[in-house]
């Protein structure tokens, strides 16, 4: 019974999100007086879903998981059919329950490690919204519901390393982590694709039960764009380095997002297509192969790091490559057990990290004897093998170069032709509004309106050349100039009218016309 009311699992953290916003926005909770407003909300929606999830934990061992549960029906045409679906099975419950737990203990801290911050409010907004995003992984019934719950976390997670927006280093490694993770979207939306047109469906058990009548081949590709989805939201090599940039964030969401949740989300995708993969055999090895090489990289370069969130994230690292190296060998349960004990532990490891930081020695930690013998491995793993260099050669800097060309030809050729203001160094709305207004106030005198666009350029040229004409020619005070020569030319027709509108010359004008006429 309790299965009908599963969707509330979800939907709690996101309208928790919407009321904070709103109340922001109509200034209900700002400042520090309204840090109790948004914590008991955030906090009464992270509650509700713990409970929720638990009940229906206890439901499943007492009748039994009720497994797939459709709600309603999203899309519907021709023979695409997309219902709103979750999977309410036992590995899904048991993920639920882990997931709504970590995000109850991590608002549950952030309540006073947070307080008097300036981005407060924005900081619970973006953890509800996250936490409904995870939450909708687990759940999801299909693909399709599962890739939006996958973009509200990776969206969350660009904000949240971006949190301090003034701090350069934040919002360049915010950028970096987006790219990343683009890549992965775009895999996961290769398998969905691909499931609609070879499997006719995107529903989980559709996928796995049909995976078997197909080909290796056809199985091993549409296998292929999850397994990359998963590779990039797990930091898995080569998708490793996009992890290490992702804690510039506050410590509480480094340790919800990279430590405890997100990162394990590639593993999550992984368990739900098991039956998928294991039709496929090359992407298994492919899966174990990268895992190991995973586990080594992150072993090697945490034993070279200088701070503890570092050494935690790498250590991270480490934990779930062996977790997709259970998924490669076909552990799946070890890689849902691990997953679930790994992400409760690392987020104790992750809140504790700055307490812990003023109990200890705050000397840098020496790499072992062994691995300074070995020079070249030893700078490798300082330089993190050059990853980082490589990704933003590869990804970053040709994305962002390739944004800023199509910023430029939007802001000189396509914003010029259509006619809309050109802002090219301004960061807002309001301040390119204040800016145009400051350009305006210090225009010199002589000056009209500023035009825009090909018309409207053309336009203001025209009328600052009859302007210059009427001020310096016509209106020139003194008589001087052409002003004297018209005020001649007036007086002259002034008498010319004056000697037209005497008898004689009207007599002399009417016999002319008569003349012509004739």
């Amino acid at each position: 019974m309790l299965e009908r009311f599963a969707w509330l699992v979800p939907l709690l953290p996101c309208l928790a999100a919407g009321w904070i916003g709103l109340g922001y926005i109509l200034k209900l909770n700002r400042g520090e007086a309204g840090e109790r407003q948004t914590s008991l909300v955030a906090l009464g929606a992270a509650s509700g879903s713990l409970l929720l999830a638990l009940a229906l934990a206890v439901e499943a061992v007492r009748l039994g998981a009720p497994g797939q549960l459709v709600l309603g029906t999203w899309f519907d045409s021709g023979d695409v059919h997309l219902p709103i679906s979750f999977s309410l099975d036992a590995t899904g419950l048991s993920l639920l329950v882990v997931v709504t737990l970590i995000v109850f203990l991590s608002i549950k801290f952030s309540i006073n490690y947070m307080h008097r911050e300036t981005g407060y409010q924005r900081i619970f907004m973006l953890f509800c919204l996250f936490a409904s995003g995870m939450e909708l992984i687990v759940l999801a019934g299909n693909a399709l519901l599962a890739f939006v719950g996958w973009e509200i976390v990776g969206v969350t997670s660009y904000l949240l390393i971006g949190y301090a927006i003034d701090r350069q280093t934040a919002t360049k490694n915010a950028v970096r982590v987006f790219i990343t993770n683009r890549v992965g979207d775009t895999g996961f939306i290769i398998g969905i694709a691909l499931s609609l047109f070879w499997l006719g469906g995107v529903e989980w058990p559709q996928i796995n039960a049909e995976a078997a009548n197909i080909g290796t081949l056809a199985a091993g590709v549409i296998a292929g764009g999850f397994v990359i989805a998963a590779l990039v939201k797990s930091a898995q090599l080569p998708f490793a380095p996009w992890i290490s940039h992702a804690l510039e964030g506050p410590t509480p969401s480094s340790a919800i997002f990279y430590s405890s949740l997100m990162v394990h989300a590639g593993v999550i995708l992984l368990i739900r297509l098991a039956p998928l993969l294991e039709q496929a055999p090359a992407i298994m090895i492919t899966i174990a192969i990268l895992g190991l090489l995973t586990v080594i990289y992150g072993w090697l370069v945490g034993l070279t790091q200088s701070d503890i969130k570092s050494s935690l994230m790498f250590a991270t690292t480490t934990q779930v490559g062996l977790m997709f190296l259970w998924c490669g060998m076909g552990w799946f349960t070890l890689a849902a057990w691990h997953l679930s004990l790994h992400a409760v532990w690392r987020l104790f490891q992750f809140l504790a990290s700055p307490a812990l930081v003023n109990q200890i020695d705050t000397t840098t930690p020496a790499p072992p004897p062994w691995l300074t013998r070995w020079r070249w491995l030893h700078n490798a793993a300082l330089q993190r093998f050059w990853l980082d260099t490589l990704s933003d050669a590869l990804l970053t800097r040709p994305t962002v170069s390739l944004a800023k060309d199509v910023q430029y030809f939007d802001e000189q050729v396509v914003t010029r032709v259509i006619g809309l203001p050109v802002y090219t160094r301004s960061v807002s709305s309001l301040t390119q509004w204040e800016a145009l207004q400051k350009r305006s106030s210090e225009d010199p005198a002589g000056r009209v309106g500023q035009g825009t666009g090909l018309a409207g350029k053309f336009m203001t040229w025209l009328a600052n050349i009859l302007y210059w004409f009427e001020s310096r020619l016509v209106l020139r005070g003194g008589g001087e100039g052409l002003l004297k020569n018209l005020h001649r030319v007036g007086g002259v027709l002034q008498r010319v009218e004056q000697l037209l509108s005497t008898p004689r010359y009207l007599i002399v004008l009417v016999v002319a016309t008569f003349v012509v006429i004739l």
